[in-house]
């Protein structure tokens, strides 16, 4: 047992039900990583608007996480609090909001999330600077991925005197750092992804191929996995581990990578060596997001002996507490 103050109350208390299943993946974690195996994580919902970033940059920053799929919304609205934490108003009563509550709320320039409204001007803000450089890339003959384009701002410096937080407590900050990939598939369901499609149909933008599609992406993904994983002849430590915040398209983009290379490109690699899932969808059938963890062994996404967890809460509670175990806080 632990003599650091939050994994020794986690190994006390965390006993039964969903918390044992938290410690449980969270040791998994460790001795994954122990055995010199990588992590990719994805983060679904709105993770960075509730600051996962805090917990998540020291992930990256101490290599426990080597990978990152996320939703267009994540990505941006770390880069949103980075720049913008001190504009955002909090609704701490927002279950009593009425519609006319809400319409108050628009008109000041505010989009809600849950407890947290983030202000209209930084979404502006930062369209200023992300679209412009991909009206500066459309007509090159390589697409940027959304990631790559905030990673292109962080190195011109141009957002640095606007930061409003701790730089260290920015996940995309982290990741850009120490050079970690960040895939984002679906980027137009995000705000930025909105604007980019409108300012291309205003030819304020030369062409779509400034951002990687979906589809590129997976390539990049795809290329990762194999050059990670190794030939078989040089393979070593544990292998991929995956940990899943959510569901939706940043877990099945990524996850499925795995079958595309061995069912679609008949290449060796192994499959993912380690899996755990934070939700509080219910267990069912045909929901992906509620899908017990057996199921993705048809899909030739996990094996029969892979070590598996469902954490059934609320990922703003668990991912914290999880990632505290892992860096033995």
């Amino acid at each position: 047992m632990s003599d650091t103050p939050i994994t020794r109350f986690l190994d006390q208390n965390f006993l039964h039900f969903n918390a044992r299943e938290l410690v449980a993946s969270a040791r998994a974690w460790r001795e994954h990583l122990d055995g010199d195996g990588k992590m990719l994580l994805s983060l679904a919902g709105a993770m960075s608007t509730a600051e996962l970033g805090i917990s998540l940059a020291e992930m990256i920053r101490q290599d426990k996480v080597h990978a990152i799929s996320c939703t267009g919304a994540n990505l941006e609205e770390d880069v949103f609090n980075l720049v913008a934490n001190s504009e955002y108003q909090l609704v701490p009563n927002y279950r009593d909001l009425s519609p006319a509550d809400e319409q108050a709320l628009l008109e000041k320039g505010f989009n809600r999330v849950t407890d947290t409204c983030i202000p209209e001007t930084v979404m502006r803000h930062i369209e200023d600077h992300f679209m412009g450089i991909c009206a500066d890339h459309a007509e090159s003959d390589t697409s940027l991925t959304p990631a790559e384009v905030f990673f292109r701002i962080f190195d011109s410096g141009s957002l640095k005197p606007h930061y409003q937080i701790p730089p260290e407590n920015s996940w995309m900050l982290a990741a850009w750092e120490k050079g970690i990939p960040v895939f984002c598939p679906g980027f137009e369901d995000s705000t930025l992804g909105n604007i980019f499609a409108a300012r291309v149909i205003e030819k304020k933008i030369g062409s779509h191929h400034a951002l990687a599609s979906g589809t590129q992406q997976m390539e990049n993904l795809v290329n990762w996995y194999l050059e990670t994983d190794g030939r078989p002849e040089d393979r070593n430590g544990r292998g991929i581990g995956f940990f899943q915040i959510g569901g939706g398209i940043a877990g099945d983009f990524a996850i499925c990578a795995v079958p595309t290379i061995i069912q679609d490109l008949q290449k060796d690699i192994r499959l993912w060596q380690y899996f755990a899932q934070i939700s509080d969808s219910t267990t069912s059938y045909g929901s992906y997001s509620g899908a017990v963890p057996n199921e993705k062994i048809t899909w030739c996404k996990l094996a029969e002996n892979t070590p598996k967890f469902m954490i059934n809460s609320d990922a703003s509670i668990v991912a914290p507490l999880v990632f505290a175990y892992v860096l033995g806080q």
